[in-house]
This record gives structure tokens, sequence and C-alpha cells, in this order.
């Protein structure tokens, strides 16, 4: 049983005692469960604090035994004010006074909260002491925090005496936690795909956006969208973007940048040479090798190659001429100048550009017109949102007249912005009652201000913040820890939010769901428009995303409000302007830092009690030993602590000393060696570094550790981990490590990634080790370059549904020797002689099948009548020796992706009825018979040659 606070439900989280399955089930009504998230709404932010508190008084029982009774009776005052917070969150956004008192009774929940983290890091540190010292200092640690325990008590029954003259009655205790659980049964998981989007009324604009992009002179071009944020540039970019005629004109020789307000060319040059250049895995060497270059060398690069090329660059989101002149290296005596970044070939490069300014459009090209896009009419605005609301385009009659006439009237006040209109519409498509819109209708002209006013938008963005259920709306707000349009992979995302405490499990021993439970809850926000997705997986799973300025900034505004984070100006945080002393509040919970760490870590920090400590280096700085042990030294009570990135030599011992930790990032900061006192680590559930020489044999000790990340050792030396039965996730573990522990200690692995020698290891005792796992779904194996796989042998492997192996292999299993539930398989560099598709077409229960680089050495590649019969994924990478693949007719029926990424000539897509997306890159090639233009045609389907 984990010892972590803030991931367990004890029997005093579910409000009003409720266990009687009678009164359950009634949460089985939707009406119900609507009714009950409207009121998880009004527990917001500080709801989880109090959460938190009352598990750490059980967690931490032993600790907390001399002042048990003063923090019992703190926590029920505490939990007492949450009986009146549903009404006063309902009167806040219109009563300051209210607002006030929201705020006191947030701060007593965390002052409550800070004085019993130190009190136990205090209680820790006593027991190294000699006896009769440790029991003189332990009178005084109890003494001092029962009288701030007391002082906290007055301070709360000073704010309860206050509740009634603000006419805030007492609603009785809520069910919010189970309504929580009982909801996220009923969601199913749907991520809209990354380019479908409701466009709406620019169908005359993308028309003429796509006839500049391929008609006119040779010349290369700069064709740039000017509007205000919000107003669809992007939109309108995307859509032009991927249109037909534009594909087949620049075929195989397009990108798309974010540039964003902080403008950084090195970034941008990476992300468009990376689209254009490196698009296999194959070239991963190179791409490491060009990374290195300098921001000017890799401007060159970059020339050089589009030089011969008819391109089209999209530039997203440039905020003035300097960032333009940076970016295609215009000298500032020559401002005419075309730059030498993006040359003109005079064979009809374009340039695509957007921006909130006119004059930045201008100065990037004096010769075009700037397309300035304009606010939308009311019957296109109309349009759009019923898009979003009742997700059609229906005429009008078809809705309810009461919903028409309150949604008509409601889109008026929207004043035709297409953001605040999208954000509406998904806002009311949650419920289709006359009440719920009755409600936001009501409210909605106290919330927008003078027509076409930023105030106005970001208020109107700000009710799809009020509308959020309480368990989501601490997720949204962390998204403003992150830098502007910076690129979020989901998978980070999601240990941020376990670590921080956002995410609820019914029960300490359903914390196996948490990752699930955080992808219900990305997947909610990115339906509400709260974020948008950057790229999925082939499986539909959000693998990256990202947040709209206009969101970010909503976000940023409303973690302020709530202290939630450092109310300095985070978009530069260490302005020369700014004293050493007034960084940040000494209240703030949160800092991320996007620049300057030597500033940084040289200032004076007066916020003891921070909670997480994000870094970005974004300017790609050094960090030295020196500078991080400030880090121990300040924030005694830090939960989260990100470096990845930042490069730093060495990790000091000191962090050792952050007992409350829970997630520690250490990804790509150079490290080779992690400090021994690691191990005192004792709440740490998340620990992600890569590239060690060596792993210090002192993670066992770390009992709560859930998900450990440790890829790309250099010495393969002895390392314990049996003991960590809360883990969950284990990657970069060596064969020969894993063989020395007992793996049937680990019963809630369900992710595992080995690495190294195979041959160190005796094949029937690894897999016998690997079906001891009883919960293991997804297996990754990676031989190192001198080692090889034999025949394996993972029929015994029952519950193993993801497989990938990276590495030579002696002989492909025989089908019967394969996991008999494998659901999805990825073979890489296994360097096959014979054509795998005979074995692996009779895998009853295979839906995807990927094949990368030199897993298939021959040249033919042929699937049966009858084979892969629930297939629904293949793709091919890199294949590089296959020529021809032949699909019988009665293969793969239910087959509806087709990648292939290589020079394969492939026959019988025709025979495919189910094909919804096919996708040939390279020179790979489909016979062009008219059985399979009618079924591309009919599905509307398309290959790219680049």
């Amino acid at each position: 049983m984990s010892e972590d606070p803030s991931h367990q439900f004890s029997p005093v989280r579910l409000h009003g005692g409720i266990t009687n399955p009678a009164i359950i089930l009634q949460y089985s009504n939707r009406k119900s469960l609507r009714e009950s998230t409207i009121r998880m709404a009004t527990e917001a932010l500080f709801s989880f604090a109090v959460e938190r508190l009352g598990d750490k008084l059980i967690q931490e029982a032993n600790f907390l035994k001399d002042v048990s009774r003063q923090a019992d009776r703190l926590h029920r005052d505490l939990r007492a004010m949450q009986c009146f917070l549903e009404e006063a969150d309902k009167k806040q956004e219109e009563d300051s006074r209210v607002r006030n008192w929201v705020s006191e009774i947030r701060e007593a929940v965390y002052n409550a909260e800070d004085i019993i983290d130190m009190f136990i890091l205090n209680a820790q540190s006593l027991r190294t002491n000699f006896f009769l010292k440790r029991g003189f200092k332990k009178l005084i640690n109890r003494y001092k925090v029962g009288k701030k325990i007391e002082a906290l008590q007055l301070g709360l029954l000073d704010i309860s005496n206050r509740r009634e003259a603000l006419g805030i009655q007492n609603i009785g205790e809520g069910t919010s936690c189970l309504a929580q659980i009982q909801m996220l049964q009923d969601l199913r998981r749907s991520t809209p795909d990354a380019q479908e989007q409701v466009v709406v009324g620019l169908e005359k604009e993308a028309d003429k956006l796509v006839n500049q992009l391929i008609g006119g002179d040779l010349r290369r071009r700069m064709i740039s969208l000017v509007g205000m944020g919000g107003i669809g540039k992007t939109t309108l970019a995307k859509k032009v973007y991927n249109h037909t005629q534009v594909l087949k004109h620049c075929p195989g020789c397009r990108a798309w940048a974010y540039v964003s307000q902080d403008c950084r060319p090195r970034d941008v040059y990476m992300q468009i040479i990376k689209q254009l250049v490196f698009t296999s895995t194959n070239d991963q060497q190179v791409l490491e090798m060009v990374e290195k270059l300098q921001e000017h060398e890799l401007g060159d690069f970059l020339h050089g190659h589009l030089k011969v090329k008819r391109y089209l660059i999209v530039l997203d989101d440039v905020w003035s001429c300097r960032d333009w002149n940076s970016l295609a290296k215009v000298s500032s005596n020559d401002p005419d100048c075309l730059g030498n970044v993006f040359p003109d070939g005079g064979n009809g490069s374009r340039l695509l550009l957007t921006t909130r300014d006119k004059d930045v459009a201008l100065h990037a090209d004096a010769r075009s017109t700037p397309q300035e896009m304009q606010l939308l009419s009311k019957q296109k605005s109309w349009n759009l949102f019923c898009g979003k609301a009742f997700l059609d385009h229906v005429d009008a009659d078809r809705y309810p007249p009461d919903l028409v006439q309150l949604g008509r009237e409601m889109v008026d006040k929207c004043n035709g912005l297409p953001l605040a209109i999208v954000a509406l519409g998904g806002l009311l498509s949650k419920d289709m009652s006359h009440t719920e819109w009755r409600k936001v209708h009501d409210n909605i002209n106290a919330y927008l201000a003078k027509q076409g006013s930023q105030t106005g938008v970001m208020t109107v963005l700000n009710l799809s913040y009020i509308d959020l259920p309480s368990y989501l709306k601490p997720c949204f707000l962390h998204l403003s820890l992150f830098p502007e349009d910076y690129v979020i992979s989901t998978r980070k995302l999601f240990l941020l939010w376990i670590a921080e405490g956002f995410v609820l499990s019914a029960e300490q021993a359903d914390q196996q769901r948490m990752k699930v439970t955080a992808e219900v809850y990305l997947n909610e926000l990115i339906n509400r428009n709260l974020i948008q997705v950057v790229r999925m997986s082939v499986n539909a799973r959000v693998v990256e995303c990202r947040v709209h300025d206009l969101m970010r900034e909503l976000a940023i505004r409303k973690a302020k409000e709530q202290n939630f984070f450092g109310t300095h100006d985070i978009a530069n945080p260490l302005s020369s302007s700014t004293s050493n002393s007034s960084l940040f509040s000494s209240k703030c919970r949160r800092q991320s830092i996007y620049s300057d760490m030597e500033r940084y870590a040289s200032v004076e920090h007066n916020t003891p009690y921070l909670r997480s400590l994000l870094l970005f280096n974004l300017g790609h700085e050094i960090c030295r030993i020196s500078q991080l042990d400030f880090i121990g030294k300040c924030f005694k009570v830090l939960r989260v602590l990100d470096l990845e990135g930042v490069e730093v030599e060495s990790l000091p011992s000191i962090v050792g000393t952050l007992i409350h930790l829970r997630y520690l990032g250490l990804r790509h900061t150079g490290l080779k060696l992690l400090p021994l006192s690691i191990g005192n680590l004792r709440s740490l559930q998340t620990l992600d570094v890569n590239n060690l020489k060596q792993v210090p044999n002192v993670i066992w000790k770390i009992q709560n550790m859930i998900y450990l990340y440790m890829e790309g050792q250099e010495d393969d030396i002895p390392l314990k981990i049996d003991t960590l039965e809360n883990l969950q996730v284990l990657s970069g573990i060596t064969f020969k490590q894993w063989i020395q522990n007992n793996s049937s200690k680990l019963t809630c692995l369900g992710k595992l990634k080995l690495q190294g020698r195979y041959e160190l290891v005796e094949g029937v005792e690894f897999w016998t080790s690997i079906a001891k796992l009883r919960v293991l779904k997804s297996l990754y194996l990676m031989a190192s370059e001198e080692s090889s796989f034999p025949s394996l042998a993972m029929d015994s492997c029952l519950y193993l549904s993801k497989l990938d192996i990276k590495g030579h292999m002696q002989k492909l299993s025989e089908t019967f020797q394969f996991p008999p539930n494998l659901s999805q398989l990825t073979l890489d560099s296994c360097r096959l002689d014979c054509d795998p598709m005979p074995i692996l077409e009779k895998l009853p229960k295979l839906l995807t099948l990927r094949l990368r680089a030199e897993s298939y050495l021959g040249t033919e590649m042929h699937v049966s009548a009858n084979g892969f019969p629930q297939l629904k994924v293949l793709q091919l990478f890199e294949l590089s020796n296959v020529i021809n693949l032949n699909i019988e007719k009665g293969a793969m029926p239910w087959l509806m992706q087709l990648h292939c990424y290589s020079s394969t000539s492939i026959s019988g897509v025709g025979k495919l009825s189910n094909l919804v997306k096919v996708k040939i890159v390279s020179n790979s090639t489909i016979p062009v018979t008219r059985r399979n233009v009618k079924i591309l045609r009919k599905n509307h389907l398309y290959w790219d040659h680049s």
C-alpha cells in the first residue's frame, strides 16, 4: 500500500459517509450525473487540498501521533467549510466580498497543509539526532505546531462567523467524489482528429488563399493572414495547408512552424527541418548531428535544402518585424531584401504567415497584399455555433425553438469572433436542456464587455472555466505553467497531474487506473475546446497537445486569482526591472522558469512552501551543480521538480532531503550519476531520467515508486527493484538486472521495457519471470547491436496485448509461440530473412501491425486470403528491400488504415473495402486500377509521394 497522501480515498473522503449501494444506484441516471457534475464544479482547487490533508493525517499517523488530536480537529473544521462552498462559488463571480471569503478559506487550507508538511519534515530530521537531544526538540516541535494549529482554528472561526453576513447558506454535504467516479465510468474516450475542425464562413477566404498559393508569378511570395487573436487565422491556414491542390503544388515539401511571441529562430528552423528532411527512424543519428549546429548553420542548412525545391512553409503567429528579420536573416540595412534562409528559386514557392500586426505582413513582403480576416456575419456565426452546439449544420427548423432563440441571442453577444463562438458552443453542447441554456443566457450579459474588446473575449472563455467540474479545474490551471505555444507531451502531463494530486481514484488499490483517468481528463478538456491536439497516435490517442494563447491567458488569470502559481509576469519572469526579492509572492505554490537560470538560482528565494518547480531551458543554457543546491535549501516541501532539458553536470545530494517529492524529471539533462541520497525520497512516485552511466542501487528503498524511467544505462550493474510493489511502469532495466529480481513481487507492473544483451539470460527462466506479471499489458524488448533474439516462446504471457521487439531476431517465432491475446505488434531492426506475413497473419486478435526499418530484408511480402482477420492498422516503415506487397482477396477484411513509408508497390488495395485512410510516402505505388480509384474516391482517401 502506497503512502502517497494525495492519491488515496480514506473513508472520510466520501462526503456524508455515502457507502449505501442503494444511494449509489441513483447516480446511474444521466440527469443525476449531470446535476452532480455541476455540484462538483463548485469545490474547485481548494477541495483537493482538503482531501490531501485528510489523507496526510492517515498516512503520516506515525509522525503526527503527538499532535493527532489538534490535526484531526483542524481537518474537521476545514471539511465543515466545504459544506458552504457550492453557494459561495455561485456568488463569488458577482460579489467581491464572497470572493474574498472563498480566498480566505483557500489560504486556510494551504496554511494547514504547510503546517502538517513542515511538521513531518522536522520529525523526519529528528530521527537522526541523539536520543536526549531528539526528545527535547520533539517537544519544541510539537508545541510549535500545536500553537500554529490553534491560531489557524481561530482564523477559521472568524471566517465561519462572517458566512451568514454574506448570505451563504448551509447546503449540506455534497456527493462530488462519488459523482466523479460514477461519471468517469460513463465517459468514453473520444478524441477529435487533429485535422478535424468546424470551419464555417471561410470558404471564399480559403479559395482565394489557395489561388494565391498555387497561382500567380513564380517568384517566392509571402502570403499573410492578418487579424485579431481568435479570429481564425490558424484555422484557415490549416485548411489551405491540407488542401488537395496545395498538396499537388508542393509535393513532399511542406512544413508548419509555430513561432509565437517568444520567437526563437533556431527552434523554428528545427521544426521545419524535422518535417522536410528527417522523416524516418534511420535518420536519427544525422538528426542528432544537425541538432548540434549553431543557429546560423541551421539557417544555411535549411536554405541549401530548399534552394532547388518548390516549398510551402507556414510561419504561424509572428508577432513583430524584428521576429521576421531574425527568421529570414534580413539585413537591418536592407529591409526590402527577401532574406537568405527561405530562397527564391523562381519556381512558385510560398511562405504563409499569420500575424496580429498588419505591419509585420507588409514588412515581410511589401509587394503582396495581406489578407485581412473579418469577423463573421450573424448567419455565419450562427452556422459555426450550430456546428459546435448541435454538432451539425442542418436547417434551424429542426432545432428546439426555445434553444434557437436563446442561442441566437448568445451568439450575437460574441460579435462574430470565432474562438468565442466555438467556446460557447462547446459549453452548451454538453447539456441541451432549456434550464441549462437559460442559465448561461442570463449570465452572459454580465460577462461580456464592449463589442470586440479583449476583456469580452476572455469573459466568454471564462464561461468554459466556470462550467468545468472541480476535478478538471486544477488540470486546466496547471497548463498555465507551460510556455506559450509549447508542445506538451501527454505522457509527462499525466505524470505531473498525478504527482500534483489532481487525479482522483476510488480506492488506493485502483492506482493502476491513474493514467487512464488522467487521459479521460485530457480528452474532456479537448472536447471542451480548452486544449488543442498537436499529434495523435495511430490508435487515435493524443500524444502531444498545446494550449491556445488566449486559453493560456485565461488559465494564467484564474491561476493568479487562486495563488496557484506566482503572480509575477511569467512571460518574462526574470526581467531586469524586477528586484531579486520580489520575483514571486511568498504565498506562491508553483513556479515555472523559462530563461536566465543562472540569475534565478542566485536570487534570494522567499517561497518556503513552494510545491512545484518546472524549469524550461528555452535558452539552452548550462546549469551547473552550484546552481541546484538552492532547491534543497529553499524549497523543503517541494512535490514536483522538473529539470528536463536543463544541462546539469551532477545532482546535489541535498535533493535527498526533499521527502515530500513525488515527481523528479531529469530527462535530457546530461546527468551521468545520481546521488545515493535519492534513496531517501520516501514519497517519490515518478523518476524520469535517461542516459545515465549507472543507476544507483538504492531505488529499492523508494517504496512509493509507481513510474520508473531510466533508459540508456551504460553500465549493466545489479539493480534491485523487486521491493517496489506499487510499480506500474518500468522502462530501461537491462535483461541481466531484471532476471536478478523476483518478478512475482511486482504485482502492479503493467508496462515493461527491457534492453541490453538478451543472451546473458536463459530463455525459459526469462519468459517464466514475465509470465508471473499478471497485469502486464505492454512489453518492449530492445537488444543491443551486438546481441540478438532467438525464436521467442511467449505463449505463457496470457495477459500481454502489446509487444515491441527491436533488434536482430535469428528466427521469427511461430504463430502459436506469440502471446494469445496480442493486439498490437511492432518489429524493428529484426533483419528477418523470411516473409513474416505467413506467420503474423494467423494471429487471431492482432489489430495493429508495424514493420519498421530493416525488420524484414526480403523483397516480397504476401498476405493470403483470410489473413489478418481483425487487423485495422498496417504500417510499413523504410522497408527498403521490399519491392512488392501482394494482398489477396479476402485478406485484412477490417483494415482501416494503411501507411507505407518505403519504395514498395502494393497490389490488392481495391479489395480492402473498409479502408478510411491510406498514406503512401516516398516511392511507394498503388496500381491505378478502376477498382483502386473507386475505393479511394469513395472513402476520400489520398496518398502522398514525397
